[in-house]
C-alpha cells in the first residue's frame, strides 16, 4: 500500500511538471519564431521599398542595396534572393542561383501580392517573402525571398529543456521524500486498524480503537468499534445460548436420573409408586423432546434463506386449521377461542414456518391465560401486507420484560413457565419465522390484563 501511494503521488507530481516544462518550451519556441518572423518581415518590407527607388530589378549593382542585403544576411545568418517578374533570380547573397528560375510555391503566391512566411522546424530556418512593387503603383514587379537560420532559437530551446529537466528532477526528488513521509503518516493508522482487525481472530478485548489521524481513519475506527461491540454482543449471546441450552437439556435429565435412582433404591415399592414415578419420567422425556424439537426449529429458521419454500396460500383457511388443532388445549382450560376475518387473504408464504409462528403465539395465549379466559385471533389486509392479531385475557407481561420476550430461553416467570411446560423458545421461533417472510412482530401488554401480539407480513414474498 505504501509503495502504491508513493507511486501515485510521484506520478501526480511528474505529469504536471512535464506538462509545464514542455508547455514552456513550446511556448518559447513559438513566441521566438513569431518575433523573428515579424522582425525579418519588417526588414524585407523596408528593403523592398528602397529597391523601388533604386530600380534594383533592372540594375542590381546598387551599392546601397547590396550593402543592406549583405548586412541583413550577416546579422540574421541567412540568405536573401531577389527574383524578378519572370521568376529569374536577379540577386543571391550566396551567389549560387543567380540567373536561375525559382518557381517555388511561396514565390508564386508572393507574385500575386501575398506576403508569406514558413517555419521549417526540422531544418531550423524561417523563410519569408515580400513583394517588390513598382514605383508609385501596386503591381508586383518582383519578390524578395529571405531564409533565416533559427539555430540560436533551437540552442536556447535546448538550454531551457535541459535546465527545466534538471528542475523537474529536483522537484521529483523532493516529492519522493515528501511522499515517503506522507505515505508513512497515512499508512501507519491503517496498519493500526489492520492489526486490530487481525487481533480479533485471537479473541476480543476491552480495548477501544482510537485512530483519529484523518477523518477517514476516525470513521474507520468508529465503524470497527461498533463492529467489535456487535461481535462481542453476538459472542456473549452465543455463550449465553449454549449455557441455556445445556441447562435446559440437563434439567429434565437430572429429574429422570433422580426418579430412576429413587426407584432403584426402593425394590419393594408399591406398583402405584412405580406408576407415578414412570409417569413423571415420561413427562420429563416429553419435555426434553420438546426442547430438542424447538431447538431444531430454530436452527432451520437460522438457515431460512436456503430452505424457505414459498407458495401461494389461503391465509383464512390456514388460520382455521391452526386454531382447530389447538382447540383441545383451549378446552382443557375452558378458554374460548374466536377467529375473526375481515376479508379473504391469499399470500405468498412458507406454510410450515408460518404455521409454526402462529401456533406458538396462539398456544402461548392459551397456556398463559386464566381459566375461563378468551383468545381472539383476527386477520386483515391492505394492498401490500396482511395483519394477524392474537389477543388474550391472560396474566400479561411486565413492561420491563417485554423487550426480551423474543430472546431464546427468556422466561418472564421461570417457575410458572416450567409448570406449564414452556421451553422459552416459542416466541423466538415465531419471531424468526416472521422475519424469514420479511415481516415484523410486536408485543403490547399490561400485567394482569392480557397480551396482544401483532404480526405484519407482505402479501408477495420478496427474496433478499
Amino acid at each position: 500500500m505504501r509503495f502504491r501511494f508513493i507511486s501515485l503521488f510521484l506520478l501526480a507530481g511528474l505529469v504536471p511538471c512535464l506538462v509545464v516544462l514542455f508547455g514552456a518550451v513550446k511556448f518559447y519556441e513559438l513566441r521566438a519564431v513569431e518575433l523573428r518572423t515579424a522582425e525579418i518581415q519588417n526588414q524585407c518590407t523596408i528593403l523592398c521599398n528602397q529597391m523601388n527607388n533604386y530600380s534594383y530589378l533592372t540594375d542590381p549593382t546598387s551599392e546601397v542595396i547590396n550593402a543592406n542585403l549583405a548586412q541583413l544576411t550577416n546579422i540574421y545568418n541567412g540568405r536573401v534572393m531577389i527574383i524578378d517578374r519572370e521568376l529569374k533570380v536577379v540577386k543571391d547573397t550566396y551567389s549560387l542561383d543567380e540567373g536561375k528560375t525559382d518557381v517555388s510555391e511561396n514565390v508564386v503566391r508572393c507574385m500575386r501580392g501575398e506576403t508569406t512566411n514558413h517555419y521549417d522546424r526540422k531544418n531550423h530556418y524561417i523563410e519569408v517573402t515580400s513583394p517588390i512593387l513598382e514605383a508609385g503603383g501596386e503591381d508586383v514587379t518582383g519578390v524578395m525571398l529571405a531564409s533565416v537560420s533559427t539555430g540560436n532559437i533551437e540552442v536556447t530551446r535546448q538550454i531551457i529543456l535541459t535546465q527545466g529537466s534538471l528542475v523537474v528532477v529536483i522537484i521529483m526528488t523532493l516529492l519522493a521524500v515528501l511522499s515517503v513521509f506522507l505515505a508513512d503518516r497515512m499508512v501507519r493508522p491503517v496498519h493500526k486498524i489492520t492489526n486490530a482487525i487481525e487481533n480479533v481472530t485471537e479473541g476480543y478485548s476491552d480495548d477501544v480503537l482510537h485512530v483519529d489521524t484523518f477523518t477517514e481513519t476516525r470513521q474507520l475506527s468508529d465503524a470497527f468499534n461498533k463492529m467489535l461491540g456487535r461481535l462481542k454482543q453476538l459472542d456473549d449471546s452465543r455463550e449465553e445460548f449454549v449455557s441455556n441450552v445445556s441447562h435446559e437439556l440437563k434439567t429434565p435429565m437430572t429429574s429422570v436420573k433422580v426418579l430412576a435412582d429413587s426407584l432403584l433404591e426402593m425394590p419393594d415399592a408399591p406398583v402405584e409408586m412405580y406408576r407415578e414415578f414412570m409417569e413423571d419420567i415420561a413427562k420429563e422425556i416429553d419435555r426434553e423432546n420438546q426442547i430438542i424439537t424447538d431447538l431444531l426449529s430454530l436452527v432451520k429458521m437460522d438457515k431460512t434463506g436456503k430452505n424457505i419454500n414459498i407458495k401461494s396460500v389461503n391465509i383464512n383457511d390456514l388460520l382455521e386449521q391452526i386454531l382447530k388443532r389447538l382447540r383441545p388445549i383451549a378446552e382443557k382450560k375452558n378458554v374460548e377461542m374466536v377467529m375473526e376475518s375481515f376479508r379473504p387473504v391469499t399470500a405468498e408464504i412458507d406454510e410450515m414456518k408460518f404455521t409454526l409462528a402462529v401456533s406458538n403465539l396462539v398456544e402461548n395465549a392459551i397456556k398463559y391465560n386464566h381459566d375461563n379466559g378468551w383468545v381472539h385471533v383476527s386477520l386483515n389486509a391492505d394492498h401490500k401486507y396482511f395483519y394477524i392479531k392474537v389477543e388474550d385475557s391472560g396474566i400479561g407481561i411486565p413492561e420491563g420484560d417485554q423487550p426480551h420476550v423474543f430472546e431464546r430461553f427468556y422466561r418472564v416467570d421461570k417457575s410458572h413457565s416450567r409448570e406449564i411446560g414452556g421451553t422459552g423458545l416459542g416466541l423466538a421461533i415465531a419471531r424468526n419465522a416472521v422475519i424469514a417472510h420479511r415481516g415484523a412482530i410486536k408485543v403490547y401488554s399490561n400485567e394482569g390484563e392480557g397480551t396482544t401480539f401483532t404480526v405484519r407480513i407482505p402479501l408477495i414474498y420478496v427474496a433478499a
